[in-house]
């Protein structure tokens, strides 16, 4: 273990003793790091997790929103999500008991492609709920995360040009040829959603394949409602994408530009799925992300 790892496992013992005195701390796991946030489990029954942003404000800030969005959405989501325990918003700590379940992302290959239909009809319906949430119940809770579709594509290229090496041959042209091309129009009105919807942070039952919680609220905002279906499509595929999608209740003639919207969105995401991977050396990302390039850059 790492002196930084000795470190962090001992904010974790410090947090957890301070808040919870009564709880005997027995074990304390690393479970990994996303993009945002490294992740603890303690004793089993508690996760602890640390914001990796730099900037103390906004750290804390970052903290409290989403004690708040969890709290809100208890009372939207179809499905289950954390209950807070306790937050240290000052170390940009934010610790829940454990929900049932083991991320999608631990699965096998094999076993998303078996089931990520059926998962994917689940996550249309959770959609569903948040996308009807007038915007204006939520106030201040969350900000607009809109960005226009031809800035992702920038965003896109960026992240390609330090993974292209990583990106195997026979993809590169489909992919050139992507970030070549003009963006789809501009969707929807933006619509309240997790924002994150990637599998790392979707629970099932391995024995029963159901979806057991949604974890990870931080970014929730209002966007554009074809973007969670993006993670979806790069995550389980397109026939994932369309029982997602079928799920969804909106207008008909939406749907089209919609799906367009979401594949758009799967392909730009993709780059930076992989260079988190790589650069966080963690082979789940770095492999989905590559067997993501068959669907989403056929060649």
């Amino acid at each position: 273990m790492t002196s930084r790892s000795r470190d962090r496992v001992a904010d974790v013992r410090g947090v957890v003793g301070a808040h919870m005195p009564d709880c005997r701390i027995e074990s304390v796991v690393a479970l990994g790091e996303g993009l945002d946030n490294l992740v603890y489990e303690v004793n089993g029954e508690l996760i602890v997790r640390f914001s990796k942003e730099p900037d103390l404000a906004r750290r804390s800030a970052l903290v409290d929103h989403e004690a708040r969005v969890l709290a809100a959405v208890a009372d939207i989501s179809p499905l289950p999500v954390p209950e807070p325990a306790f937050t240290v918003a000052e170390q940009g700590c934010l610790a829940y008991h454990k929900l049932p379940g083991a991320p999608l992302l631990d699965m096998s290959p094999h076993q998303r492609s078996a089931h990520g239909t059926s998962i994917a009809a689940t996550l249309g319906e959770l959609l569903t709920a948040l996308h009807a949430v007038p915007v204006d119940r939520l106030g201040d809770l969350v900000d607009v995360d809109h960005q226009p579709l031809a800035e992702w594509r920038h965003e896109a290229t960026r992240n390609y040009v330090t993974v292209a090496g990583q990106v195997p041959a026979a993809h590169r042209r489909p992919v050139e040829a992507f970030l070549e091309a003009a963006p789809p129009h501009g969707g929807r009105t933006p619509t309240f959603s997790h924002n994150d919807l990637g599998i790392e942070h979707v629970l099932v039952d391995p024995a029963t394949w159901t979806v057991t919680g949604i974890i990870d609220w931080s970014d929730a905002a209002v966007v554009d409602p074809a973007y969670d279906f993006g993670l979806l499509h790069r995550d389980l595929g397109p026939a994932a994408t369309r029982a997602a999608i079928r799920g969804y209740r909106t207008d008909a003639d939406d749907l089209a530009a919609l799906s367009e919207r979401a594949v758009f969105y799967a392909r730009c995401s993709v780059f930076e799925d992989l260079a988190h991977g790589i650069e966080t050396e963690q082979d789940k990302y770095v492999d989905k992300s590559l067997a993501a390039m068959e669907w989403l850059f056929p060649h």
